[in-house]
């Protein structure tokens, strides 16, 4: 049965026992808790303050906590994500699992410099994409901090800038919540092994949290080590209507990667294309923030923070301009590198002022919030020639490329009112004005400057129903707004190509992204062992913005640019249910982006390109319909718990998804094909030894599937004797380059508490 229609069959039969069991709810005895139960309070702000009952807020909001993240023990935020969030999957374009592009109905969260962009991400307020490529690094954010993560659906404005297809708020531990101290080892394939430290207490109106992190691995390919090392401490006051927060995080990590590989090489999925490739973060926080009761009705909160990350990239890269008219040698080196050190400095200050009231008996939440946000990033790029081989070291000098100043600022007001019609009916109103600025200062001369302001307020309407008991109907309208990040506005030309995030030009200024997300569904608790959802959805983005491959291949060579009107629109659906010492989970999403303007693209490694508006070119047509690469149409996936007793829990988990299309298939008609769908099984288990000791284990693809979450076309240069070099060019072919996924592993790991299990699940 083809991939599709097992997930339609099985999404149905479920959803089938959902319905039967919110049926027979009244007559269950079974009151047994269950690990999966949903939030009863969600903040609908970045800021806290805004909470509101789950049951009155129009969207499929979907959360992870702390159980699962002690359950599965994931090595990074973007693992936690794709292990139990619908609609969320995970593309490995570095071949490092610090790295991975994490996609949510069809917008993307990414490292890569230069991706585009469409989910904001913050950690206590604290907005964390990155100021000059609006990025996220998985890697500085360590797991063992987090309390609770929640994902926001759709173009919330109350999350501001690069909100298209949703927002990710991440609440980090207190010591109030999270006392105890404990110290867990673990080790296992790859050359793995990690320590982690936590400790947290409180004692009247104050508490304290910490946690450090160190996690070293050789990496199961060759040229993919990884080094990830954190600190986050909290400090925090909460009494006579008043709290104040004190946040510090630091991290410092190096990830090496090993590129896609052409097909042609994946008889060795071990090797590299070419090597080293290196990203050396250091990343310091400072977060002030504080909440003071107004009387009985109004609250006033706030943060003050300073986050600054240093960013080193040395990147191995095939010469695209090699002639093979003339001899190798200096000026005509088959392969450079490229070496950026990146700057990023980010201020940032939010005051809201939310109420809790009634009106003629009818709840009344409200809030109005003003924030500013300024940034400053300083590129320095380096190139370097290197010589014929695979392996790039070189002990050619650094020439001085490029020298960038650039500013971003976004002045902000919001304002959210959820209100009743009735006791079963609830209406959410909000807006949001954001006046952002982009500015270039190109300090080797003038051709990168550039002043870019964008402005805009954004809408939101929402409606619930609630019919039933435990039953909550929805709908909602809203609106975001993207603006074109200082790389994309340095690499839009079609004529200069940039081998991101290797190289900028002066190019054409490019239009904010708009987008407009529609969405209906429902959610209900059939009784205290089941939980379910269903939703539907869509989002429109004019002027969208893509990175159109000039088939660079592992240097992902192309340029970006707007390409007129998109869309993402599907189903998405989720359901829990505990049977005896049985949990089991099932989410399972369908996402469909496509193309819905008529465009040209230039993409010479298509096998379908031919010259359409100018000789010698090698283009595609794309028409509305056709689907964009790098997004997988369907996503399944399934948990099955085992829990006999308090002190042991067993987890398998599957994880599936179905084909896709290459970056540079954009008119879906390469005769490469799609990149194939797969089906990953991981298992997890944890035995509690005593009050003190656990023992824990995790494995990763069971069946040891090999896989692949990522493709691009490219030409392939290394097609001589051994996959060397061929100067003459005669052999160099166009192929598919896809990133292989992790084989199967294994580790174990030992904690021991001093103290009493008093976390919070």
């Amino acid at each position: 049965m083809p991939f599709r229609s097992a997930c339609c069959v099985f999404a149905i039969l479920s959803f089938g026992l959902a319905f039967e069991g919110s049926a027979n709810a009244a007559d269950d005895s079974d009151n047994t808790p269950q690990s999966l139960a949903p939030l009863d309070v969600i903040s609908t702000t970045p800021l806290p303050g805004s909470q509101i009952p789950k049951d009155r807020v129009p969207a499929n909001i979907q959360g992870i906590g702390n159980a699962e993240l002690e359950e599965q023990h994931p090595n990074s935020v973007s693992a936690a994500l794709n292990q139990n969030l619908s609609s969320v999957s995970v593309n490995d374009t570095e071949g490092n699992p610090f790295q991975p592009d994490v996609s949510f109905r069809g917008f993307t969260a990414s490292p890569v410099l230069g991706t585009p962009q469409g989910l904001s991400v913050f950690l206590d307020g604290v907005r964390v994409n990155e100021v000059f490529g609006d990025t996220v690094n998985w890697d500085l954010i360590p797991p063992s901090a987090i309390a609770r993560i929640d994902l926001i659906p759709g173009s919330n404005p109350l999350f501001g800038l690069n909100t298209l297809g949703g927002a990710l708020a991440i609440t980090s531990k207190s010591g109030s919540l999270f006392p105890g101290t404990r110290l867990e080892t673990s080790g296992g394939s790859f050359g793995q092994h990690s320590v982690e430290f936590e400790s947290g207490d409180h004692k009247g109106a104050f508490d304290y949290f910490i946690t450090a992190n160190d996690f070293d691995q050789t990496g199961w390919a060759e040229h993919s080590a990884s080094r990830v090392r954190s600190l986050f401490a909290r400090a925090g006051y909460a009494g006579d209507g008043s709290s104040l927060d004190l946040t510090l995080s630091g991290a410092q990590t190096h990830l090496a990667g090993s590129q896609t590989l052409p097909a042609s090489f994946l008889n060795d999925p071990r090797q590299a294309y070419t090597w080293p490739d290196m990203q050396n973060n250091r990343m310091t926080l400072v977060n002030l923030a504080g909440t003071h009761d107004l009387g009985d009705v109004f609250e006033l909160g706030g943060n003050l923070y300073h986050r600054e990350v240093s960013t080193g990239i040395f990147n191995s890269n095939v010469n695209n301009n090699f002639d093979t008219s003339l001899p190798v040698g200096p000026g005509n080196e088959p392969t450079g590198n490229v070496a950026d050190n990146i700057m990023q400095d980010r201020y940032g200050v939010s005051l809201q002022l939310s109420a809790h009231h009634a009106w003629a008996q009818l709840s009344n939440d409200f809030a109005l919030g003003v924030a500013y946000d300024w940034g400053q990033t300083g590129l320095a790029q380096f190139q370097q020639e290197a010589g014929s081989s695979r392996d790039t070291r070189s002990n050619q000098p650094l020439v001085l490329g490029t020298d960038l100043d650039s500013t971003a600022t976004d002045a902000a007001w919001y304002a959210t009112d959820t209100f009743g019609l009735s006791e079963k009916a609830f209406i959410t109103l909000s807006a949001r004005h954001d006046q952002a600025r982009v500015d270039l200062n190109d300090l080797l001369g003038t051709a990168l400057d550039g002043q870019h302001a964008f402005g805009r307020v954004n809408p939101s309407a929402g409606l619930t129903y609630l019919p039933l008991k435990n039953l909550t109907t929805y709908v909602n309208y809203n609106e975001g707004m993207r603006v074109p990040t200082p790389v994309e506005l340095t690499c839009a030309d079609p004529n200069a190509p940039c081998s991101l995030p290797n190289a900028f030009s002066a190019d054409p200024a490019l239009s904010p992204v708009l987008s407009k997300t529609w969405e209906a569904g429902a959610r209900g608790r059939g009784d205290a062992r089941l939980d379910w959802s269903i939703a539907v959805f869509r989002t429109t983005l004019n002027d969208d913005i893509e990175f159109i491959s000039s088939g660079g291949g592992a240097t992902s060579s192309g340029f970006f640019d707007n390409v007129g009107q998109t869309r993402r629109q599907g189903f998405e659906g989720s359901l829990s249910r505990k049977l005896g010492a049985f949990i089991l989970s099932a989410d399972f999403s369908q996402t469909t982006a496509t193309f819905q303007t008529p465009l040209i693209l230039s993409s010479p490694s298509n096998s379908q390109a031919s010259p359409i508006t100018c000789a010698g070119c090698s283009q595609i047509q794309v028409r509305p319909g056709d689907r964009i690469p790098g997004i997988p149409r369907d996503l399944l996936k399934l948990r099955l718990e085992y829990l006999p007793s308090a002190r042991l829990s067993i987890g398998l988990s599957i994880l599936g998804q179905s084909s896709q299309f290459a970056r540079g298939d954009e008119n879906n008609a390469d005769l490469h094909g799609t990149l194939a769908g797969y089906a990953l099984v991981n298992m997890d288990a944890s035995y509690q030894i005593d009050d003190h000791w656990r023992l824990f284990a995790t494995i990763e693809n069971l069946l040891d599937r090999r896989y692949s979450s990522f493709a691009v076309l490219g030409v392939n240069e290394f097609t001589g004797p051994g996959n060397t070099f061929d100067p003459t060019g005669r052999t160099w072919r166009s192929e598919q380059f896809s990133s292989v996924g992790t084989p199967l592993g294994a580790w174990i790991g030992l904690e021991y508490r001093f103290g009493p299990l008093t976390h919070p699940s």
